[in-house]
């Protein structure tokens, strides 16, 4: 018996609906007396081919036409064409609305032909596993993939508002559940293994406890719930596709059968992308939801690197290679860029390239090369010790200041936001007074934070770099706010991570004298002690004469306004951070 053969047998016996889409409920209308049985009628002509036929309701009674096609499908209006791929016999339902109640009307539509080609499409096939999967083919969520699931507007085509990073909901019982295609019978099964995460604010979990597939509480937020659940309840579901202005859609005969996360939106999932082991598919209700799957027990292919590191016998050159390169014959490398932790980046195309850097300090170096290939990133890095100052480079040994930001045209080093215990931003904005000295500068900075005790604006130097205060232990920034707001300026050393704290100056305050006028607020660190002896080992009661912390140590410079109030919102427009040189280049 041919493939053929088996699919057609296979659809004759179990009689179940092929195409779907979604599913509409009217409330009865109030245009006219109730409708009879003897009123209603409709007929059914070819379509355009020998599997669609075009369905007109020709009752006597004015109403709204509400149509159950028989194949999966529910429709509303005077005329509709609908799609019979199967050879078998389709009941056709019209239900008439009036404003006095409705009433239905059933015909038969014997369909003598099968559209093979359709069923066979690859589509079909890649979502089932085709004829001969007997099983069908079983998917699971792409847990390792960026934006497996997501969130957008109604209007977007993209998760704009959230997407989903590698395991963001693992320990909540989603990433085990499965879901079943087959083509013998169209049959669709859902397998959650007794729990499973669905979408709690969007009433998911209400229509699962009514129709019994959820069960109990496991753990819930304003968004999403953790429940218990009895798969059987989901009755027997099936699973259609269909065609519509050019784009793909899988539809499931029943709310109570979803794929991939439960949205709560209608089961209509348009398919954005789709290969034998990939799915990408988007819902549409009060906002789009988006979903990625891979079958079960697919491991995706990776490129797979080692990177070498080794000198030459230049002074402080490095070469690095991508060594061992293994690429699968389906990805095409589109670019390399190394990342050499002095600040520094090189891209090429050329995976067989012995790159060259030179590094001009002494220190430990974080060296991060990135592979990209078909929209994926696989990244290794490593970290080079380099022992000696280059021959050419010298220290600044100046007692002089430097621009570290102007927030204009000087930017040396760029100031980010830490929100730490609450909210903060930065940005650039326009000077609000750029009339008179001490700033005539057309932009600057405006720091705001919300609530947040420890909020701050900070500006870090690039790997391998650290402030001398042994000549010049002076920083300045003007400052422009309200009266009586305190701007803390501090130092630290991010090498202890989470710990950076422990190697923080003493608190170095400036109160503001003036509302919304610029002032110079000067930080002198002479004299100013760092960490706590209760720390342990990071602790001095001068910055400046300790040589632990007078060179080669602080990184970081954060600022902060009315540190240690977390009450409403404080702002203060900052520019011109200076400093003591760093070191550079002859």
């Amino acid at each position: 018996m041919n493939k053929r053969h088996i699919i057609f047998s296979a659809l004759v016996l179990v009689g179940l609906t092929w195409f779907g889409c979604e599913p509409m409920e009217l409330d009865k209308p109030n245009i006219g007396n109730a409708p009879t049985t003897e009123q209603l009628d409709f007929t059914i002509t070819p379509g355009d081919d020998a599997f669609h036929f075009v369905i007109t309701n020709t009752s006597t009674v004015k109403g709204i036409a509400n149509w159950d096609l028989g194949n999966g499908i529910k429709a509303v209006g005077n005329s509709v064409t609908a799609y019979y791929p199967l050879a078998k016999t389709y009941n056709i339902t019209l239900t008439l609305y009036a404003s006095g109640g409705s009433t239905s009307k059933t015909k038969e539509l014997e369909q003598t032909e099968t559209d093979w080609s359709y069923l066979e499409s690859p589509f079909i096939t890649a979502l089932t596993g085709g004829a001969d999967a007997a099983n069908g083919k079983t998917w699971v969520i792409d847990s390792l993939n960026d934006a497996h699931l997501g969130v957008g507007p109604a209007d977007s085509y993209s998760p704009v508002w959230w997407a989903a990073t590698p395991l963001a909901k693992s320990g909540h019982y989603l990433y085990d559940d499965e879901f079943t295609f087959k083509l013998i019978g169209f049959e669709y099964t859902i397998n959650t293994h007794g729990a499973t995460h669905v979408n709690h604010d969007g009433n998911a979990d209400e229509d699962g406890i009514a129709g019994g597939y959820y069960l109990s509480e496991i753990w819930s937020d304003a968004y999403d719930i953790d429940m218990t659940t009895n798969d059987a309840a989901r009755g027997n579901l099936t699973w259609s596709v269909s065609e519509e202005d050019g784009k793909t859609y899988i539809q499931i005969s029943s709310q109570s059968g979803n794929i991939s996360y439960d949205d709560g939106n209608p089961r209509k999932y348009e398919v954005l992308e789709w290969n034998e082991n990939f799915l990408h598919l988007r819902t549409v209700g009060g906002v789009a939801r988006y979903h990625k799957l891979i079958p079960k027990g697919y491991v995706k292919p990776t490129i797979s690197y080692d990177l070498g590191v080794s000198t030459t016998a230049n002074p402080n050159e490095y070469q690095f290679t991508l060594d061992n390169l293994s690429v699968p014959s389906d990805f095409t490398i589109s670019n390399i860029v190394y990342s050499f932790g002095d600040g520094s980046t090189y891209e090429t195309s050329n995976s067989s390239e012995v790159v060259l850097h030179t590094y001009m300090r002494k220190g430990p170096y974080s060296v991060t090369v990135t592979v990209y290939a078909n929209d994926q990133e696989f990244t290794k890095s490593t970290t080079v010790n380099v022992e000696n100052n280059h021959p050419s480079y010298q220290e600044y040994l100046l007692d002089a200041m430097v621009m570290y930001n102007d927030f204009g045209e000087t930017t040396l080093v760029p100031m980010e936001v830490d929100q730490a215990d609450g909210g903060a931003t930065i940005e650039i904005v326009s000077n609000p007074d750029n009339s008179m000295y001490p700033n005539r500068s057309a932009h600057c900075a405006l720091f705001t934070k919300y609530n947040a005790q420890w909020a701050n604006a900070y500006t870090k130097l690039p790997d391998g770099y650290r402030f001398d205060l042994t000549l010049q232990p002076v920083f300045k920034v003007l400052v422009y706010g309200k009266a009586g707001d305190q701007v803390l300026l501090k130092l630290e050393n991010t090498d202890r991570g989470g710990n950076a704290w422990q190697t923080g100056t003493h608190d170095l305050i400036y109160t503001i004298q003036n509302d919304n006028k610029w002032e110079i607020a000067e930080f002198n660190f002479a004299g100013v002690g760092a960490g706590w002896d209760w720390t342990g080992d990071i602790y001095t009661s001068d910055v400046t004469t300790d040589p632990n912390f007078n060179k080669d140590f602080y990184n970081v410079v954060r600022i902060m306004i009315n540190p240690g109030n977390n009450g409403g919102t404080s702002s203060v427009h900052l520019d011109d951070l200076a400093g003591p040189h760093i070191e550079g280049l002859k």
